[in-house]
């Protein structure tokens, strides 16, 4: 008896544990703004509104930015199709990991790090902040300085997609360089072949 206590306590724990996850929509593939109006309308905001996206609003974003539109290749391009770039993303319930193969958040951590994402005061009210994170040790023939220049490209194609939904769905957006990288590294308890490389705010324009 208590051996069968112990397996359910420990599978009612795991439940929890992987309750904590969420589970977003499909990603809708069609529809949005024509190109060409979605560049004209491209701008960045550093004033948001504090309401939190739809999951659907969310997923759409995210497969936008940095998710699978074939098998194995994604909606960005990455130096040497290394795919070295992971998305972070942190909300106000939580820290989480952007799983583009299964479509999923993967909670990381329940605090509440959009304030360390940066240093103006704006990043703390934005309801969502995608944090880019270069696992280095997927990069092997570079030398450190062309690690840098490559990482840093394949994180401003992302960070461009995300400016082309945005503008396209009618929300506010802008990629900060200013953080304290080392500082939330650290609170994000990354490891040590992971680096932040920039932070992008997303939510509602704040209202005129």
């Amino acid at each position: 008896m208590k051996k069968t206590a112990i397996t359910i306590f420990a599978a009612l724990f795991a439940t929890a544990i992987m309750a904590q996850d969420i589970d977003l929509p499909s990603p809708r593939r069609t529809g949005g703004m024509p190109l060409m109006e979605a560049l004209a309308r491209r701008r960045s905001s550093r004033e948001f509104d504090g309401r939190a996206l739809p999951r659907q609003t969310l997923s759409d974003l995210l497969w936008a930015a940095w998710g699978y539109n074939r098998p194995d290749k994604r909606t960005a391009p990455s130096s040497r199709d290394k795919q070295e770039i992971e998305l972070y993303v942190a909300m106000q319930d939580g820290l989480y990991l952007y799983d583009a193969e299964d479509n999923r958040l993967l909670m990381v951590s329940d605090e509440d790090l959009r304030a360390m994402t940066g240093t103006q005061p704006f990043v703390a009210k934005a309801p969502l902040n995608i944090i880019y994170v270069c696992r280095k040790q997927m990069i092997t023939d570079k030398t450190p300085d062309e690690l840098i220049a490559a990482t840093y490209a394949n994180t401003g194609f992302i960070a461009q997609n995300v400016y082309l939904f945005c503008a396209s769905e009618s929300l506010a957006t802008v990629v900060r360089a200013m953080v304290d990288r080392e500082k939330l590294a650290e609170a994000m308890r990354l490891p040590d072949h992971s680096m932040v490389t920039l932070v992008q705010s997303v939510g509602y324009p704040a209202a005129e």
